[in-house]
């Protein structure tokens, strides 16, 4: 009630609806799905560097964890609200029943800038963080991960935090952490390779060769600045990156090095030698064959979505897309390779580091990545297959596949007591 139709949870919400029609789900298996099992709000206080007390607000969300325990990002930005941490907990179930890992939907994430923090403050915040969602977390009960603003120092903190209070390192208790306190090889790009993999799968169902294609990629973070790099190695054209602060565009192709290199020097991917300045709203709409969203939720919108000129859209982000977006996009012809799908790779491997840590036995970054794209293509290839048997786009397929499999595994446990 009241949520805008744009909000990540009332597009959450919407697309549940529209597949739990196809799927045929009673009224109470509509509802166990459409309810978060849990969710947590925590006050964070911290000491800042002048000696001043800031409290901010945390959130931590179980959707659902009939498949497994539960796994998800943490995220800091400003814009961190508790329905956009109920959506992206949800989203995370079903794709990680799409994945087929055997694990359930969790997401969190404290209301601030990081920006504004010096390393000091950082740590204090995410130690003070974990020490609240303390009686959540476990590998057995919910492994956090990196998301927005967040990186493997601080996984590694949330690990030491979780590993003092229980008296002995516990490195299964956060996946995206440094290798050397358990981390897995091939974890740090895993999100941005899984976008690849996907994409390689659409355009081979179309007879097109990467060395044929455009690309235009929002965000220049984890993902997008990864996605830029495994393309432009792929022989793909990158023709448009944007940040924050707006984007670059050049019809004969970017460098990825340059591009780096003025990100180092400026913080921004913006003026880039021998790149014309775009704003975010031009990227979107920059001719080009692929455009991968990998920023944040609702950009593209039912405002914007004609402007696209792209044959395939590949969702690096969650939940970029809103409703009214997706169906403008798929008039219009477009093949939307949905978030639950195609950036499923940061979670896969978050699985194999999880595995890792609870075997202590760790694999090759080549064994990990040949896993990745195997467990990619298979269910690139179960989503295809049902939405071309069933006449459904790619995201309604995928979440058919995700939803379908989480209500079957409650009718097979039944309902307690």
């Amino acid at each position: 009630m009241g949520i805008p139709e744009t909000s990540a949870w009332q597009s959450a919400l919407g697309q549940l609806e529209e597949v739990a029609e196809l799927l045929q789900l009673d009224d109470g298996m509509r509802e166990i799905l459409r309810t978060p099992k849990r969710s947590l709000i925590v006050a964070v206080p911290i000491r800042r560097d002048d000696g001043r007390v800031q409290v901010f607000h945390g959130y931590r969300v179980h959707h659902n964890m009939s498949r497994g325990p539960a796994k998800g990002g943490i995220r800091y930005h400003p814009m961190v609200s508790l329905d956009e941490v109920k959506a992206l907990a949800m989203w995370m179930t079903w794709k990680c029943a799409v994945m087929g890992i055997p694990f359930g939907g969790a997401k969190g994430g404290v209301v601030c800038d990081p920006k504004e923090f010096s390393r000091a403050e950082l740590e204090r915040l995410t130690r003070r963080y974990a020490s609240e969602i303390l009686p959540l977390i476990g590998p057995e009960r919910d492994i956090p991960a990196p998301d927005v603003n967040t990186d493997g120092q601080i996984m590694a903190w949330i690990m030491d935090t979780y590993s003092m209070n229980k008296g002995y390192s516990v490195p299964g208790v956060v996946t995206g952490k440094p290798f050397s306190i358990g981390g897995s090889e091939g974890r740090g790009g895993a999100t941005a390779r899984g976008v690849m993999y996907c994409l390689f799968c659409a355009l081979r169902d179309r007879g097109i060769a990467p060395a044929d294609v455009k690309v235009a990629i929002q965000g220049f973070g984890k993902v997008g600045g990864g996605v830029v790099r495994f393309l432009h190695d792929a022989g793909c054209t990158v023709v448009g990156v944007s940040d924050v602060a707006g984007g670059v565009h050049n019809p004969t192709g970017l460098d990825p090095a340059a591009l780096d290199g003025n990100v180092a020097e400026t913080g921004t991917v913006v003026g880039t030698p021998g790149t014309d300045t775009i704003t975010n709203a031009e990227l979107l709409a920059l001719d080009c064959e692929v455009l991968v969203p990998a920023a944040l939720e609702s950009v593209i919108t039912e405002e914007n979505a004609a402007n696209v000129k792209a044959r395939f859209v590949v969702e690096g982000a969650n939940g970029p897309i809103t409703p009214a977006g997706d169906r403008i996009l798929n008039d219009n012809g477009v093949l939307v390779v949905p978030d639950v799908l195609a950036n499923a790779g940061g979670v896969t491997v978050s699985y194999f580091e999880w595995v890792q840590d609870i075997q202590a036995y760790f694999w090759s970054e080549e064994e990990v990545n040949k896993r990745l794209r195997g467990l990619m293509e298979k269910a690139y290839g179960e989503v295809h297959a049902l939405s071309t048997r069933r006449g459904v786009p790619m995201r309604q397929a995928a979440q058919m596949i995700g939803v379908g499999r989480v209500a079957e595994a409650h009718q097979v446990r039944g309902l307690f007591p």
